[in-house]
């Protein structure tokens, strides 16, 4: 492999990174391939579907359903980032990222994690409403009010991800520097700069900060009010039918919380250790493939959606007029 340098104010500028990815034995890289590929284009299937089912089916054209169609999109661009380039890497010698490559797949990725921080904090205040304020529910959360939060967690995960490159791409990273990790990730860049990155690292706490603790305080505060309501209510029908209705947000806040809190909340030098790898595919493949299976376990609106559907698709022309009506 050529690697490539630029000569700039006497030092050496990498064109190109080296991914070092997962330390397996070659044997297993094809296995790893599979398992993988079959992950990341179930995911997509799944995600797909739920978008389509909630666009079909009136009965889904709610605030809950249109937060939920935004986080289906944004996990098909989520893992769309990072699953490709990983399972290239495992068929090729060559684990090179052109540097231009790897800012970009460093700032979608950073623009769609903070996105879906602000979005679940989104969907548990939209909860709470329903939840704690049912009769004010239609006029709090109108498809104005939907549309402006919604475009709001965009535009925020946007210019988070924005400002974080700014000060991580001009950053010198001498000679070609070995990353180790599966693709291109804040913490290990930062480990491979040669110059001091401290600045970067400051600006990097603050709006992760900001990007997680704030969402992270609507969503414990939303989920603490909801509690306290479905506690009031006095039959245990009701309780338990009040809690379905968030069981599964609170269950994909919990596991997509947990396992980036883990990571992010860490020392930049742990990702010396291999360890910290197993963590990251937790967030960038397993949590993507569970959220929709989640949302159609514990939903049976989307259950029933998905089922129609489905049905509607698979049956020819001479059902088509059962299938939207």
């Amino acid at each position: 492999m050529i690697i490539q340098v630029l000569e700039v104010d006497n030092r050496t500028v990498t064109t190109y990174f080296i991914l070092l990815g997962f330390p397996t034995r070659p044997a297993f890289h094809l296995l790893l391939f599979s398992v993988f590929l079959a992950t990341y284009l179930l995911t997509l299937l799944e995600n797909f579907l739920i978008i389509l089912a909630i666009r079909c089916d009136g009965q889904l054209h709610k605030p809950m359903y249109f937060f939920l169609s935004h986080l289906s999109f944004l996990e098909m661009w989520y893992v769309t980032v990072i699953s490709p380039k990983m399972l290239v890497d495992f068929l090729s010698h060559d684990k090179s990222i052109s540097f231009n490559g790897c800012m970009t797949q460093l700032y979608f990725f950073v623009t769609f994690v903070c996105t879906e921080y602000i979005l679940l904090a989104v969907m548990a205040f939209d909860r709470y409403v329903a939840i704690c304020n049912p009769l004010r529910y239609q006029v709090i959360m109108t498809n104005q009010l939907c549309g402006a939060l919604a475009g709001g967690c965009w535009l925020c995960g946007l210019m988070t991800a924005m400002i974080k490159m700014v000060f991580i791409a001009r950053l010198h990273y001498c000679g070609t520097p070995h990353i180790n990790h599966y693709f291109c990730d804040i913490s290990p860049l930062l480990n491979v700069s040669c110059e001091d990155s401290s600045q970067a690292e400051l600006v990097d706490f603050f709006l992760a900060l900001m990007v997680i603790a704030v969402p992270l305080c609507v969503v414990v505060a939303s989920y603490a009010t909801i509690l306290t309501t479905i506690l009031k209510i006095p039959s245990s029908q009701g309780r338990q039918k009040a809690f379905s209705t968030c069981a599964s947000h609170l269950t994909v806040v919990t596991l997509f919380y947990s396992t980036t809190l883990f990571t992010y909340a860490r020392p930049k030098l742990m990702y010396a250790y291999n360890s910290n790898k197993v963590v990251s595919v937790l967030y960038t493949v397993i949590v993507p493939l569970l959220n929709p299976i989640i949302y159609c376990l514990r939903n049976r609106e989307v259950k029933a959606a998905l089922k129609k559907t489905i049905l509607c698709k698979g049956s020819g022309s001479r059902e088509e007029g059962d299938c939207s009506s």
